[in-house]
């Protein structure tokens, strides 16, 4: 193949993948819980996807309340039928996307349950968490015990940083 064909067929693969996977839903089985915002479903064609959850940022694993996070998602989604309405993808080029376990929806589960921050940066469809992280906050559920909790994305940064 020519060299100058590669951006281009890079680019229709890009765009073909983005009207397929925008809005798309991927219903499966839940096989995989990385922390409190990531999960791996396994569809129906044996296909996995490493879904990272819309609006929300968990703890990292070795930051406070990180495996608690992990261990909670666990509990939500772990082994159940789950639906993903897909609304972006994310820089690691996972579908990021509301995560609906067995009925339940993790996104505001997290944040309910005061183990993951609502991260202002890209919960433009999701005002209705920062009234659910004001509440786990005022009753100081989960990481809200804390005096002073660190978001995860200062904490990856200071990691960085040294």
């Amino acid at each position: 193949m020519a060299r100058h064909h590669i951006p281009q067929l890079l680019l229709s693969v890009a765009l073909s993948l983005s009207t397929m996977v925008y809005a798309e839903t991927i219903a499966g089985r839940i096989v995989g819980v990385s922390d409190g915002d990531t999960l791996t479903i396994l569809d129906s064609t044996n296909t996995q996807f490493k879904i990272r959850l819309a609006a929300i940022d968990a703890p990292e694993k070795a930051q406070p309340f990180g495996q608690r996070g992990r261990q909670k998602l666990s509990n939500i989604c772990y082994g159940k039928t789950a639906n993903v309405i897909v609304i972006s993808i994310d820089r690691f080029e996972r579908p990021v996307g509301d995560v609906d376990c067995a009925g339940v929806n993790a996104n505001e589960v997290m944040v309910q349950s005061g183990l993951a921050w609502v991260d202002p940066r890209y919960a433009k469809r999701h005002g209705h968490l920062f009234a659910i992280e004001e509440d786990a906050r005022n009753t100081r559920r989960g990481l809200w015990a804390d005096d002073n909790p660190m978001p995860p994305w200062e904490w990856r940064k200071s990691k960085r940083n040294k």
